[in-house]
């Protein structure tokens, strides 16, 4: 029997940032489990000092991204072949910049100024070789709307309070609402928005777990919510970093983050979804929605990649579709193929009900058809084994009954 390839725990930054380099090595100095080697250069300048470095994983800080810096880390990614994690650290997040060094497929991405923490997590991350699951980061799913009015709103909320409430997952779950302008989670539970993005926005360092804490409403099941007021006469975009560092703030802190996510796109947009481990488009059964469901897939995998596979859930699913013609069901598998997740019944007075008194659906009716509906989506597994469990009881109820006649 042949001994396991030890764990090589050597860090190599390779920076021309003073101050970064001094404050990496000062996060570093506090334990011996790892060693952390630095090279003074940029990366243009690189010439096979990595390759001739042991390294275990690499942070390259390209500090102003180029062109020039950007195709030399492209090359030393491609040298590595995948063999050494590389983590890349910049001092902006514009969107071009962070698409490419997304395809690159770098272990992590971070933007100055880093928080010593992160840093350090994202090393120990990367040095493990473990993805998120394992690593033990948030589970992220993102929830977007083909079209108005589709209830995706509705859909990600009730996604929330089964998570959270799940008998495999149950853990700390967290929804963030990142339609600004007209967003609804929290008065759909009848909470009062709390998340100022305009205190935060010049100064996004500031967000941090205290802030955050003044900033999230919570639900009386425990269920937190991230959404700000209104502003519907004020049509605003901001920064991608931003955006970026809520969501990790959020997933850093809460096992699962439901996002809804606006029907209009943003400069962010692209990395929100890149960044979930879930996508879902909330569609409906009529026949403008599905073209334009099939519009948005196709715009995602053409934008983005093949790498985000989003799955569609129907809301207002029927079966047999409207008496006199319509969308049926065998059409919408048709249509959306292995995108198709699964389908929602119609229930308005249910949710209705449920929205005008700020109350989860469960609470109405934890056997509703619309939330078991979702359940076989979200929780198939969980909903696999009670169906097994009441056929197990019904089972042993007819022998009872047997031996009883």
């Amino acid at each position: 029997m042949t001994d396991a390839k030890p764990r090589n725990n050597t860090v190599v930054l390779v920076s021309t940032d003073r101050q970064f380099t001094a404050t990496t090595q000062t996060a570093f100095s506090v334990s011996d489990a790892i060693t952390l080697v630095t090279i003074d250069k940029d990366v243009t300048e690189l010439q096979g000092e990595i390759s001739d470095t042991e390294a275990g994983t690499i942070i390259i800080d390209i500090d102003e991204a180029n062109l020039e810096r950007l195709e030399a880390l492209q090359r030393v990614t491609r040298r590595l072949t995948d063999r050494v994690p590389v983590i890349v650290v910049a001092s902006s997040c514009e969107p071009a910049m962070v698409r490419i060094v997304v395809q690159l497929h770098v272990a992590d991405f971070l933007v100055k100024p880093v928080s010593t923490t992160d840093l350090v997590r994202s090393c120990i991350r990367a040095l493990k070789g473990m993805d998120k699951n394992e690593a033990g980061e948030a589970d992220i799913s993102a929830f977007m709307p083909v079209a108005g009015g589709v209830g995706n709103t509705t859909i990600a909320l009730q996604t929330a309070f089964l998570l959270h409430r799940s008998a495999t997952r149950a853990a700390s779950t967290c929804v963030v609402d990142l339609n600004f302008q007209n967003g609804s989670c929290a008065e759909y539970l009848d909470l009062e928005p709390r998340f100022d993005i305009t205190e935060i926005e010049n100064q996004v360092e500031r967000l941090d777990r205290q802030l955050l804490d003044a900033m999230l409403s919570k639900h009386s099941s425990g269920l937190a919510v991230l959404a700000a007021p209104n502003m519907p006469m004020e049509m605003r975009s901001f920064d991608v970093d931003v955006v970026i560092r809520v969501l990790d703030l959020v997933s850093a802190y809460f096992d699962n983050v439901i996002i809804d996510v606006p029907r209009t796109w943003f400069p962010w947009t692209e990395t929100v979804l890149r960044g979930s481990n879930h996508v879902y488009l909330t569609a409906e059964m009529t026949v403008p929605c599905l073209r334009h469901t099939q519009r948005l897939l196709h715009a995602i995998e053409t934008e983005i990649g093949k790498e985000v596979k989003p799955r569609v859930i129907v809301n207002r699913f029927a079966q047999k579709g409207l008496e006199g013609g319509g969308v049926r069901a065998e059409d919408v598998e048709e249509v959306l193929g292995e995108r198709f997740a699964g389908g929602i019944s119609n229930n308005y007075r249910l949710v209705r009900e449920a929205v005008d008194r700020g109350v989860p659906l469960h609470e109405i009716d934890a056997h509703a058809n619309v939330v078991l509906d979702l359940k076989r989506i979200i929780l198939p597994d969980e909903m696999q084994l009670e169906s097994s469990r009441k056929r197990g009881l019904l089972g042993l109820g007819r022998e009872l009954l047997k031996k009883a006649s």
